[in-house]
């Protein structure tokens, strides 16, 4: 009997080019995969031409296709915000008119003080930065005084780190449960981030142990509705921390990119149980995008290439792969660090998929959670406009 089943592949941080109102983010000329392609020569990405990702947008290096195996377009962000959040959340079905708070000067000193008072804890820093630089900058500090580095960035984040040698992951971890029970209301962030590092002074280096406290949904997505009718959720990276484990039946944890990209082929090639099977690549955001590394950034999408012919090759009759992003982060942008406003790319491809079929400009990100939900034949209504009958070949 068909079994039928969505593997979604999220690009973190993978932008094609500024959304109209990028000027109100200040991110006018982001645009992260045609920028890092033209700061490296080049991409050499044949996997993804053949499938049309150079018919979405001109990009050095990707040649659009004159035979695109997936149906292509891109998709607008309709959320207020430019956070990995609220980007997963609106591919799930959440549009969120408002953004999550943002703190660019720092935390209120009461809020401070109370969060240090709950959790018994002294803290130092609280202001926006990098996390590699005030790590490196206030670590020592850190060492001899056992205060934790408060920190965030452009995004809503409350972000802890701490020496693994001084508080234990585990501690940490408590720590940060502690700061999302607390910041409520006007202080409600998307995250609260947990980030560990190891190491001496001038050689401090952040572990794989970071962990997301993600705010829960504000209303179903299609993970949800998915649950609701018994089927299955598969989570592989920081998926599960997203969506603080709602919808989702099992997750995989993951430190890089390349332990998803196994995961994902393990349970292409072997996992009957789950409908869903939804991944991140995190390192195009976390160690490349935020750290202006475009020449890194342009190896890891070689290597996402290289690994996608074996995923492909994988796929099972009754599979829809779906590969797009969740917002931008242009590392050729050398006066920011931050996340961009940005279209997100969108290449849909099945063996029951129609071929070469341009979707256009998505009006949202919601278009993915809705055609999801209507290849699964779920009634409840989502955000968003399924795609469904332009990409599944009635045959």
């Amino acid at each position: 009997m068909p079994h039928r089943r969505v593997i979604i592949v999220i690009l973190d941080a993978c932008g094609v080019g500024e959304l109209p109102d990028a000027a109100d983010y200040g991110d006018v000329g982001a645009a992260t995969i045609q920028n890092v392609a033209a700061a490296v020569g080049g991409l050499n990405m044949p996997t993804s031409q053949h499938l049309g990702l150079g018919n979405i947008v001109p990009m050095r290096g990707i040649q659009p296709s004159s035979e695109p195996v997936a149906s292509f377009g891109k998709m607008a962000e309709k959320s207020a915000g430019k956070d990995s959040t609220s980007g997963h959340w609106e591919i799930a079905g959440i549009i969120l008119p408002e953004p999550f708070p943002l703190f660019p000067n720092g935390f209120p000193g009461a809020l401070v003080q109370e969060f240090e008072r709950r959790a018994g804890v002294k803290t130092i820093g609280n202001c926006a930065a990098s996390g590699t630089e005030i790590i490196e900058r206030l670590g020592e500090a850190h060492l001899k005084t056992k205060a934790l580095i408060l920190y965030t960035s452009a995004d809503s984040v409350f972000q802890l780190a701490a020496h693994e040698e001084i508080y234990r992951v585990e501690r940490l971890y408590e720590i940060c449960h502690i700061a999302r029970e607390l910041l409520k209301g006007e202080y409600d962030v998307g995250r609260v981030i947990a980030r560990p590092f190891i190491g001496t002074p001038g050689h401090f280096t952040r572990t794989s142990h970071r962990k997301d406290f993600s705010r829960m949904p504000t209303s179903d997505t299609v993970l949800d509705l998915l649950l609701r009718e018994g089927r299955e959720v598969l989570s592989i990276g920081k998926i599960y921390d997203l969506f603080a484990g709602r919808g989702i039946t099992t997750a995989i944890k993951t430190a890089d990119n390349n332990e998803v990209l196994r995961a994902l082929l393990d349970a292409i090639n072997t996992d009957t149980v789950h409908d869903l099977v939804f991944s991140n690549l995190v390192d195009f955001d976390m160690l490349w995008g935020h750290r202006n590394d475009e020449v890194s950034f342009a190896r890891g999408l070689e290597a996402f290439d290289a690994a996608l012919g074996p995923i492909l090759s994988s796929l099972r009759e009754d599979d829809m792969l779906i590969i797009t992003a969740d917002h931008g982060c242009d590392p050729t942008l050398k006066n920011s660090t931050d996340h961009t406003r940005e279209y997100v790319p969108l290449l849909v491809v099945g063996k029951k998929m129609k071929r070469g079929v341009n979707l256009g400009t998505r009006e949202t990100f919601a278009d993915v959670g809705a055609t999801i939900a209507e290849y699964f034949g779920l009634r409840d209504a989502l955000a968003g406009t399924s795609f469904l009958k332009s990409v599944l070949d009635p045959k």
